[in-house]
């Protein structure tokens, strides 16, 4: 299966991820890890996401972009997929539209989850103090809430025209999220 998660920030993603990609027996690529990465690394790139990331911003299409196709043409991604926070932007889909069209591996679902965002604000901010992300305090935040309700709508419509677009509730107990989820995918649980 090739899929994309998307929702805003503190929605849920990567836990999702991490279960789905078990149950599917797909990679799950999180461009979030990828970038935090780098930066404990003291990579250029890391660096250069690092300054995008402390200002709640993104960092620009066609760095992600380059590399999100890079690590879709690695072995383990030719038999499926969980992409988890791209793409962002319809831009962003456009170009993973056409790695995809390229390689003749088109997506299966595109699922949004869904949340409140007083209740995702306040889960970021505990997960703040539990990991100690300097990327997570609270003006921040609420810029990247800001950034991401800007683009969600033209993502919506962009799988929603292709009819890849499922959206669930991420508010709730992860294993009642998860069961959602497997169901708008049409996966048995089990």
């Amino acid at each position: 299966m090739r899929l994309i998660l998307f929702g805003p920030p503190g929605a849920g993603k990567g836990t999702q991820a991490a279960r789905l990609a078990v149950r599917l027996d797909v990679p799950a690529i999180s461009t979030g890890e990828i970038f935090r990465g780098e930066v404990s690394r003291g990579t250029e790139l890391g660096t250069l996401a690092k300054s995008y990331m402390d200002a709640g911003k993104y960092v620009p299409d066609e760095v992600v972009n380059g590399m999100v196709a890079g690590r879709l043409a690695e072995p383990d991604a030719k038999a499926g997929f969980l992409l988890d926070g791209y793409p962002r932007t319809s831009a962003q889909a456009q170009a993973l539209q056409d790695v995809l069209a390229e390689a003749s591996t088109p997506l299966d679902a595109v699922v949004e989850i869904t949340a409140d965002t007083e209740a995702v604000v306040q889960r970021l901010l505990k997960r703040a103090g539990i990991e100690g992300r300097a990327d997570d305090t609270e003006p921040v935040i609420r810029k990247r809430m800001e950034v991401y309700a800007e683009s969600a709508n033209a993502l919506r419509d962009f799988y929603a025209a292709r009819g890849l677009l499922r959206q669930v509730d991420g508010m709730g107990e992860i294993d009642t999220v998860t069961g959602r989820l497997l169901a708008a995918l049409g996966v048995a649980e089990g």
